[in-house]
């Protein structure tokens, strides 16, 4: 057991959290996005019309066909929606309020051998839950990991609580890390938030783990500065990870013989006139529960995720695979003569540009807007006081605009995905899309790699 403190970063205080009660959100419509899924290139296993249960194949990857997307609900394909040069983006699905599920054995996965754990995990769809750095695509099950990690907890704004999440779900957890102990050699890492009294039994009770504790803000919380801090990924190192809810998904797949994609998702924001947590599954329409929190104005953005990772679905979006919240905060198509000149009080910044720094308490209602166009990208010192890795941020980055390979590699590429630099582009005066230019650079070195 060791203690991490994460001196680096940036806590985004935003109105809008979620009030720690769970309701219900039954929605008849869901959709199943590839896109999700980085680098998965999909084949469709059916058609508009095809009736499924909850675990039915809905496509897998062209490039290794072991990798099987499972339908999270049962009823019927009612369409398939395609974008540009015919990609599949979604497979939408009219939901029965009756849940069918495909059976699959039920096992205790400490008698079963790491070949049948993967069989079952990849058959019935749950193998899409574990990711692996480097290129966060879904880990290969040829692959031996040298560690898997856990995060159980999330310091992006308004994140969901996983202490709550877990609350009644000890032996689904369990039995998730008793398979995931199967998939590796190394260790299964739970990382835990120090100084939080309310930490879940069902984290503290854990076996078949190495518990740490990670203390700052955020990106304390990402599996990523995790992973830096307790066993950094090299080149031809891999390492699996994964969130709370998808091993207690993993754990149930044992116990229940079923894919249970159940999710409770934090609705939060600004516009939510009553933030909550609901119960629903992966891929549900936003639609109910935003009807049962209720929405202030029409002038807003659905995002699937949080404010600095996740991803504009619209009103009419669904949940996306790995995301545990919805966010709703205005849209910035406005703008204000001279802003820059006012002295803000209700305005955030991480450069002490506005009085507003002088009130570190003070939770922000913030937008879309940019505040500005793309300019100049010069060295400025602020982004290695957000950046908790031993990492050049700035010079990484330019390596990857100018797809300098071997800049990357010695710059430490391996280690980092899009969330890790997405503090460093919420603070950029330059506006560079730090997170769309680390993923072409992650994207073309797995290109060259294979």
């Amino acid at each position: 057991m060791a203690t991490f403190k994460i001196k680096r970063g940036l806590d985004i205080k935003l109105v809008g959290a979620a009030e720690l009660v769970i309701k219900e959100a039954f929605t008849e419509r869901y959709a199943v996005k590839p896109t999700d899924f980085r680098g998965l290139t999909p084949k469709l296993l059916v058609e508009e019309g095809t009736k499924v249960r909850a675990g039915t194949p809905l496509f897998f990857d062209k490039y290794n066909e072991k990798i099987i997307i499972t339908s999270p609900v049962s009823g019927e394909v009612t369409a398939i929606v395609r974008g540009e040069k015919r990609r599949i983006e979604e497979i939408r699905i009219a939901s029965e309020q009756q849940i069918e599920y495909v059976e699959f054995e039920k096992n205790d996965p400490k008698t079963l051998s790491r070949e049948q754990i993967v069989e079952r995990m990849l058959e019935s769809g749950v193998w899409a839950m574990l990711r692996q750095r480097p290129y966060g695509c879904i880990a290969n099950p040829d692959d031996a990991p040298k560690a898997i990690f856990v995060s159980a907890f999330d310091t992006a704004p308004l994140a969901p609580d996983y202490d709550l999440i877990a609350h009644g779900q000890g032996v689904a957890f369990q039995t998730g890390l008793d398979a995931l102990a199967t998939l590796t050699k190394g260790k299964v890492h739970l990382n835990l938030q120090s100084g939080n009294a309310g930490v879940s039994h069902v984290f503290l009770n854990a076996k078949n783990v190495e518990i740490n504790y990670f203390k700052g803000g955020h990106p304390a919380g990402n599996v990523g500065t995790q992973i830096n801090k307790l066993d950094p990924v090299n080149k031809g190192e891999v390492v699996w990870y994964l969130r709370v809810q998808e091993v207690i998904t993993i754990g149930k797949l044992f116990l229940e013989g079923r894919f249970d994609a159940t999710r409770i998702i934090a609705f939060v924001g600004s516009e939510v006139r009553r933030p909550h947590y609901f119960r629903t599954r992966i891929g549900a329409s936003v639609r109910k529960p935003a009807e049962i929190a209720g929405i202030f104005d029409d002038n807003v953005r659905y995002i699937s995720g949080n404010v600095l990772t996740g991803t504009n679905i619209g009103a009419d979006g669904y949940l996306g695979f790995y995301d545990n919240q919805i966010t709703v905060i205005p849209e910035g198509n406005h703008y204000e003569l001279f802003g820059w000149m006012m002295p803000r009080l209700g305005k955030f910044s991480a450069w002490h540009s506005y009085l507003s720094w002088l009130m570190p308490w003070k939770k922000y209602k913030l937008d879309t807007n940019l505040n500005g166009g793309q300019r100049a990208f010069v060295f400025n010192g602020k982004y290695e006081q957000v950046f908790p890795f031993d990492i050049y941020p700035v010079q990484l980055i330019k390596a990857a605009i100018t797809e300098d390979i071997d800049m990357m590699e010695n710059l430490g590429i391996y280690e980092l995905e899009e969330e890790d630099v997405a503090l460093c582009e919420f603070i950029c005066p330059s506006k560079i899309e730090w997170q769309a230019e680390l993923r072409k650079g992650l994207d073309l070195i797995k290109k060259e790699m294979s």
